[in-house]
């Protein structure tokens, strides 16, 4: 019986390397965008087939803002790139709402 021996070992190789691979992919997860894109630019995507990575995202990029919770404030240039505006300049006057994403 050492081949069933040597096959657990194996087995329990493959699976820490995996566990340790998963550690790295989801702290690489939680770095800043910037170096977030700068190490998965040279991930090999057909590599994602084995990571979980849409529950692995929602976990690092979850925030800690609940329901109700006042919005951080921020300051985004305006799209004529002439001035700009702060979130909190809103607050209590109107609604605000933020539309994330492309229409392209």
């Amino acid at each position: 019986m050492p081949w069933v021996r040597r096959l657990r070992r194996v087995v329990l190789g493959v699976v820490v390397a995996y566990a340790v691979f998963l550690g790295g992919m989801f702290a690489v997860m939680c770095q800043p965008p910037e170096r977030f894109g700068a190490v998965m630019r040279h991930f090999p995507m057909p590599a994602m087939m084995i990571v979980p990575f849409k529950p692995m995202w929602f976990v690092a990029r979850g925030g800690s803002l609940q329901v109700g919770d006042v919005a951080p404030d921020f300051t985004l240039r305006t799209a004529d790139k002439t001035s700009d505006v702060r979130l909190s300049a809103f607050r209590g006057r109107q609604p605000v709402v933020l539309v994330f994403g492309s229409y392209t």
